[in-house]
């Protein structure tokens, strides 16, 4: 009888350490394929054309709701259209970029500048001016460098248009990105609520 139990404890032993060992690879498979995503990211990284309207005006979308700590039934249907009249028009007139970032087929990122004109300055005798808006990564492929790449590009755009005064609004999360390219906080400008 003794040996029977023994071998009954030896026997479920053996099995809860296969069912340990079981889980642990299991878990440790997990953790190596999603690794090997991340590294098997295919990124594209696409200047905006009329094409990509839809997209553009979705990833806005996205990012003014996100931004803005919207809930996702949020009505934006103004917003919308109007963004959707403002691609139509900027991507045309070339007042504005936007690139697109795409793993694969899926768009994951997305960043745009914007160009207009004031009166000239002594620090600006142009007046040129450049406003980088619509930063945004989708959460899952944060902290990558995507967001850093996308705002070089867009820079790189607008010094090539002889634009050197370019500025944007941070949101708190944007700001160590702005601040690690070079952005300064800036303390003379003022705005007039709605």
């Amino acid at each position: 009888m003794t040996q029977i139990v023994e071998i009954w404890s030896a026997l479920f032993f053996v099995i809860i350490m296969v069912q340990i060992i079981t889980k642990y690879d299991i878990m440790r498979n997990k953790q190596i394929l999603s690794c090997r995503r991340e590294y098997k990211m295919n990124l594209t990284y696409k200047r905006a054309t009329l094409e990509d309207i839809d997209i553009l005006v979705k990833t806005r979308i996205e990012v003014l709701k996100a931004a803005n700590k919207l809930c996702v039934d949020t009505d934006m249907g103004e917003v919308e259209r109007q963004s959707y009249s403002y691609y139509q028009k900027a991507l045309c007139d070339g007042s504005h970029i936007a690139y697109l970032v795409f793993n694969g087929s899926c768009c994951i990122g997305t960043g745009g500048v914007s160009f207009f004109q004031v009166m000239p300055t002594y620090h600006n005798p142009s007046g040129k001016k450049a406003y980088i808006m619509n930063m945004y990564t989708n959460p899952k492929y944060r902290r990558k460098g995507i967001a850093y790449k996308t705002l070089d590009m867009l820079i790189k755009d607008s010094k090539s248009k002889g634009i050197f005064s370019i500025s944007l609004e941070a949101t708190d999360m944007g700001r160590p990105l702005y601040e690690k390219y070079g952005f300064i906080k800036m303390n003379n400008e003022m705005e007039l609520p709605e």
